[in-house]
């Protein structure tokens, strides 16, 4: 932070937030085994076997607690009791709370620390002469000794939908602040320094309830920050153009003020952009790089989520190998959640061609872990991870090796039908992509008959079903396919290619081959007569009228496509 700044926002950090944490990809225990604080002690010195009477004294403060809870939810006009309301526009309270910090800015500044207290769930009150004459180090340290975790509940984590929507409300309220802030008062060295002092001293707190709420605010802080500065970035191009512009006239025609306000403009914009900069920076050493590895799963995911936004908005920053590190030592995590947020943040940086190709390095040096969460315990895992290995298919075939994909194309049998459709998609964009039509006659059989465009990919599909020597599991290869590549429906070129002779320079099938073939249709034809998927692909459901359409229209298909057959008989 620059340096000026009130004494509250010069706070030092307790930790070490350095690179050297991480040299190499660690395993995740090892990570948490120097994890940057301890899970609070719930015990205090040797406790007695619990009696009756203890359970009862239990139950009461735990009734009490929750009263207490109640208490501090009731209508006091606070921010707190605003914003969970949910009936008023946050933009409007946002604009009142400015119209207050103008006229009072330690009283306004007052509120809004309070506001961060109470959605902790904490009952403690802080007064004006606390927050007069006490750091937020004080403070945090006083609303700690006044926390009553013995019902183990807060905002953040409760259930309902009162409170489901006080959470998006709370995300929203912090966004708006930012952006209703944006032109003045975030600069004025004041409001955002107690507001990150405040938030990165509660994200170090022993008390999950300030760590999770807090790290919450700081990280959607951190989100409009960024969107911020894309707005100044925009500003700053605009006006640049506007000064070369002015400056490229001529002598004669130029407007010497209009050139020397620009010139202000443009400096000032400077600055505003790296006092954005510093701020961004300040929180993410501050709260990101220890909060990745909290102990709690929930403040993990969130700054994986969180990450993933920065990168995708403002590559310029983010998007680099010093910050790509914490989302691709994460994939290593120990809880399937986190895993899945770390995949889910990389997968829309893989999908813009524009950012793909700065992941290159990133990619090679994690590529490995990747392919081998393909077979993660966990199936939305595996499904994510299989994903993502086809959007760095798609962007560079080179980075995956023949071994790498095999990992993926066994996964077609797999008895979880998700997983094993993602490896279906992942088989379609790897061996049975159509070729470009080329000039010249079309390929015929032998009486001259024209070949399906889908001659050569059921011809692959033969020969892949062959070489993965699960003859008995033909119908989990079709049920993998089924809804991503229509050769799985066209009968036509099956039965042609056991029927028709081969046209000149082409091979006919062998035995082995018409053999597999013949099993495949079987199980296409029974998938689209039936339209239930192979036992063990999931539970057995009743259709919806989408689905039972297909089937209907699949079945008149095989009706038409009978008939010459019986003909020919």
């Amino acid at each position: 932070m620059p340096v000026g700044r009130p004494r509250r926002a010069r706070q030092q950090v307790h930790h070490e937030g350095d690179d050297s944490e991480h040299p190499s990809e660690p395993s995740y225990a090892e990570q948490d085994s120097d994890s940057d604080f301890e899970e609070p002690v719930k015990g205090r010195g040797k406790r007695k076997k619990k009696d009756d009477s203890a359970q009862v004294a239990k139950r009461k403060r735990a009734e009490k607690a929750r009263k207490g809870q109640q208490e501090v939810q009731q209508g006091d006009g606070s921010l707190f009791e605003t914003v969970k309301a949910g009936k008023a526009s946050l933009q409007a309270v946002v604009d009142d709370w400015i119209e207050g910090y103008k006229l009072d800015r330690n009283a306004a500044l007052l509120e809004l620390i309070q506001f961060f207290i109470q959605c902790s769930g904490c009952k403690g009150r802080i007064t004006p002469y606390m927050y007069a004459s006490m750091e937020h180090a004080e403070i945090i340290r006083k609303m700690t000794e006044e926390f009553d975790e013995e019902s183990g509940d807060y905002p953040l984590i409760m259930t309902g939908p009162q409170w489901k929507k006080f959470k998006t409300s709370y995300c929203e309220f912090v966004q708006v602040l930012v952006r209703q802030c944006q032109y003045s008062i975030i600069y004025d060295q004041y409001m955002m320094d107690n507001v990150i002092s405040l938030l990165t001293g509660l994200t170090d707190s022993q008390v999950r309830a300030f760590r999770h709420t807090s790290t919450l605010a700081a990280m959607k802080l951190m989100t409009a920050l960024v969107d911020v500065a894309l707005n100044l970035s925009i500003n700053l191009d605009n006006t640049q153009r506007q000064y070369e512009s002015e400056r490229a006239k001529q002598q004669s025609k130029r407007a010497g003020d209009r050139l020397d306000l620009l010139m202000q403009k443009r400096q000032e914009l400077e600055e505003n952009q790296a006092e954005i900069r510093n701020m961004l920076t300040y929180i993410f050493k501050g709260v990101f790089v220890h909060r990745y590895r909290d102990t709690q799963p929930e403040i993990r995911s969130i700054c994986m989520a969180e990450i993933g936004v920065w990168m995708k908005k403002y590559p310029n920053m983010f998007l680099d190998d010093s910050y790509l590190k914490y989302v691709g030592w994460t994939l290593y995590d120990k809880v399937g959640d986190v895993r899945l947020c770390c995949l889910k943040t990389l997968a829309p940086l893989h999908e813009t061609p524009d950012l793909s190709g700065k992941l290159e390095l990133f990619t090679n040096r994690f590529k490995d872990r990747i392919v081998e969460m393909t077979l993660d315990k966990e199936y939305d895992v595996a499904v994510q991870a299989i994903r993502l290995v086809i959007h760095v298919l798609k962007y560079s075939e080179s980075v995956l090796s023949d071994k790498d994909c095999e990992n993926v194309y066994e996964l077609v049998y797999s008895s979880h039908r998700n997983v094993a459709q993602a490896a279906g998609d992942f088989l379609n964009h790897k061996l049975f992509k159509r070729e470009e039509e080329t000039e010249g006659p079309p390929a015929r059989s032998a009486k001259g008959k024209k070949w399906s465009p889908n001659t050569p990919l059921v011809r692959d599909l033969v020969q892949f079903f062959i070489e993965s020597e699960l003859h008995e599991h033909a119908a989990y290869l079709v049920d993998s396919l089924w809804d991503i590549n229509e050769m799985m429906k066209d009968w036509e070129c099956m039965t042609d290619l056991l029927l028709e002779e081969p046209g000149r320079g082409e091979e006919a099938l062998d035995d082995r081959q018409e053999t597999s073939l013949i099993e495949i249709m079987v199980c296409c034809v029974k998938q689209a007569a039936t339209g239930e998927s192979p036992v063990g692909r999931g539970p057995n459901r009743k259709m919806s009228a989408k689905e039972s359409k297909q089937v209907a229209e699949d079945k008149q298909k095989l009706n038409i496509l009978s008939k010459p057959c019986r003909s020919c008989c």
